[in-house]
């Protein structure tokens, strides 16, 4: 049977696991944007 307050309140659960979704993506593009930055300039170093 549907329970309309059940739904409201898996609602709760969806939103919380759906921002920690997005933090972990958020961290790690942040990571690899600093790892590209950081490795390519030891390569132009290398290169000059």
């Amino acid at each position: 049977m549907f329970e309309p307050m059940n739904f409201i309140t898996s609602l709760e659960y969806l939103g919380k696991g759906m921002l920690g979704i997005m933090v972990v993506m958020g961290v790690i593009i942040l990571v690899t944007m600093l790892l590209n930055k950081l490795s390519s300039k030891k390569k132009k170093d290398d290169e000059a």
